[in-house]
């Protein structure tokens, strides 16, 4: 079991949910955050006054699946939110030890 979770702009979670939905994935973790990256912030001019942003606002997305379902979840979650632009996000793979649905007591991949 895997968990995937991508940092991406904010407008592209709703193109990003849509395609994940669309290839079978049941269900998705969804938080604002704010960081950055290589860009360092934003550099913005509003009114005449340059100032700067030193963290931008993303949305992270985390997904739980099956190990089988990887390749398929990263290109889908690469291919609709790329933007071609710096500040795309990242997307990170880790591994689940062990995973339980409170409800039923189910574990492992029945609990996905």
């Amino acid at each position: 079991m895997k968990m995937i979770e991508a940092i991406v702009q904010p407008f592209k979670l709703d193109e990003v949910k849509k395609a994940l939905v669309e290839i079978g994935v049941k269900g998705m973790t969804v938080m604002e955050v704010q960081g950055f990256g290589r860009q360092h912030g934003a550099h913005e001019i509003y009114r005449g006054a340059e100032y700067t942003t030193d963290f931008v606002p993303k949305v992270r997305i985390e997904v739980y699946i099956a190990d089988n379902q990887v390749p398929r979840v990263i290109e889908t979650i690469r291919s609709s939110a790329k933007t071609g632009s710096v500040g795309d996000g990242k997307i990170f793979v880790s591994d689940l030890s062990h995973v339980m649905r409170i409800r039923t007591g189910e574990t492992g991949e029945n609990a996905l």
